[in-house]
C-alpha cells in the first residue's frame, strides 16, 4: 500500500487516537468488508508493532460483511445469543481497540428480522457494557474509524475519488502533520467544554428540535479525534428522567443499513412517549424495546468539524457536522456521567443553522451554529 493518506491515517490513529504503550494489547478490526479494511489494518498492525503493541485481529461474524447476511439467514436463536469469547476478552482485558467502519454495501441487512437483530444487541449488552466502563475509566482506549468505500460514495452522492478526498480531509490526514491539527482543536474545545462545568439546565430549540433536561452533575467530553476517527463534537448524557419535549430530525435517521428516513420523537420525563418515521416505521419502534435504556437520551452532542459541510449518511461523519447536534436513544457514555446502559445507540441529527439556538442556565450559549460564550 503505497497511498501515503493510509499511511498518514495509520499513524494518526496509533499515536494520537489510541496511543499505544510498549505491552498494551491492540484489538484491530472491522465493520464490513473485510477487502476493503485490510488495506488500513496492514498499515495500523505496521504502527502498532512500532510502538511496541500486541496487534490482533479480530473477526466478528456479525459485523464481518461476507459473513454476517450468513449468519443472521442461518443462524438459531441459540447461536445468535452466542457472546464471541474473543469479544469478551477485548472489553475486560485489552488495553487498546480500532475499529474501522467499510461497509462494500451499508444496506446489507435492511432485510434482516428487527427480532433477530435486537437478540443479538441483548446477548452483547453486557460486554458492551464493560467495554464502555472500562473506556470511561481510561483502561481502554479506542477509536472507530471511517473509511471511503464505493458504497459510502454512493450513499454520501458522491465519486469514490471524490469522497476518498472528503474523508481523509475530515480526519485531517491530507496535512502534513495531523496530530497537531487535532490537538489545535482540542484546545479549543477545552474551552467549551470547562465553560459548560458546573451548569444546570440545557435546551436546544429551534425549527427542528426543542428539547430541555438538566445537566446537573454530567461532564461535556469533547471528541477532537480519539475515539472517533474524524473527530469534531462536545457531548453529555443528559440526567435520566429528566428529557421532555421533541425533535424532528432534519436529515434521514439510518440505523444498521435500515433507513427509515425523518424521525419525530417526543419525550416525557426522560422516555419516548411517541414515534415517527417516513419508512421502515417498524424498525424505529422496535428499537426502543431492546432494554429500557433504549427509551432514553444517552446522548447529546454538537458538532464541530467544519470539514464536514454536507449529509452523507454516514453518522460517523454527520454527527460532527458544525452547525448541527445530534441526539441518540440508548447508550450513554459513562465518562459524561450518563447511567444509561442499553445494547444500542441510535442518533438523530437536527441542523441549527438556520436559527438553532442552546440555552444553558438561562443564558444563550449557542445560535445558528456559532459558539457565543466561547469561540470553538
Amino acid at each position: 500500500m503505497n497511498d501515503p493518506h493510509v499511511r498518514n491515517l495509520a499513524r494518526l490513529l496509533v499515536a494520537y487516537s489510541i496511543k499505544v504503550q510498549p505491552g498494551d494489547r491492540v484489538s484491530v478490526g472491522c465493520y464490513g468488508s473485510i477487502v476493503a479494511a485490510m488495506p488500513f489494518c496492514v498499515e495500523v498492525v505496521r504502527e502498532v508493532l512500532r510502538a511496541g503493541g500486541h496487534p490482533h485481529f479480530q473477526l466478528d461474524q456479525v459485523a464481518t460483511e461476507e459473513i454476517g447476511n450468513v449468519f443472521f439467514a442461518e443462524a438459531s436463536p441459540e447461536q445468535i445469543a452466542h457472546v464471541d469469547p474473543f469479544a469478551e476478552t477485548v472489553a475486560k482485558e485489552f488495553q487498546c481497540e480500532v475499529v474501522f467502519l467499510c461497509e462494500a454495501n451499508s444496506r446489507r441487512f435492511s432485510r434482516v428480522d428487527p427480532e433477530r437483530r435486537v437478540a443479538r444487541s441483548r446477548a452483547y449488552s453486557r460486554v458492551t457494557e464493560t467495554y464502555f466502563d472500562r473506556a470511561g475509566k481510561g483502561e481502554l482506549r479506542w477509536v472507530l474509524v471511517g473509511l471511503p468505500t464505493p458504497s459510502y460514495a454512493q450513499d454520501a452522492e458522491m465519486g469514490l475519488e471524490e469522497y476518498e478526498d472528503f474523508v481523509y480531509g475530515a480526519a485531517f490526514a491530507d496535512t502534513e502533520d495531523p496530530v497537531s491539527a487535532w490537538e489545535a482543536i482540542g484546545r479549543k474545545q477545552a474551552g467549551i467544554a470547562e465553560w459548560l462545568s458546573g451548569k444546570k439546565h440545557f435546551q436546544a430549540r429551534g425549527r427542528h428540535v426543542d428539547l430541555s433536561f438538566s445537566i446537573e452533575g454530567r461532564k461535556f467530553i469533547s471528541d477532537h479525534g480519539q475515539s472517533n476517527m474524524p473527530g469534531g463534537e462536545i457531548f453529555t448524557g443528559p440526567v435520566e428522567g429528566t428529557v421532555n419535549g421533541w425533535l424532528k430530525s432534519t436529515y434521514p435517521a439510518i440505523h444498521g443499513g435500515v433507513d427509515v428516513g425523518r424521525v419525530s420523537l417526543r419525550f416525557e420525563n426522560g422516555v419516548v412517549v411517541h414515534a415517527e418515521a417516513e419508512k421502515n416505521e417498524a424498525h424505529l419502534i422496535k428499537l426502543p424495546e431492546t432494554d429500557e435504556g433504549a427509551k432514553r437520551l444517552g446522548e447529546v452532542g454538537i458538532g464541530t468539524n467544519d470539514r464536514i459541510k454536507i449529509f452523507t449518511s454516514n453518522m460517523l461523519f454527520d454527527e460532527k457536522m458544525a452547525g448541527t447536534i445530534h441526539a441518540a436513544i440508548g447508550l450513554g457514555y459513562p465518562e459524561t456521567g450518563s447511567a444509561n446502559r442499553s445494547a444500542i445507540h441510535w442518533d438523530f441529527l437536527c441542523d441549527m443553522k438556520d436559527g438553532g439556538q442552546i440555552i444553558v442556565d438561562d443564558e444563550l450559549f449557542y445560535d445558528s451554529g456559532e459558539f457565543l460564550v466561547v469561540k470553538a
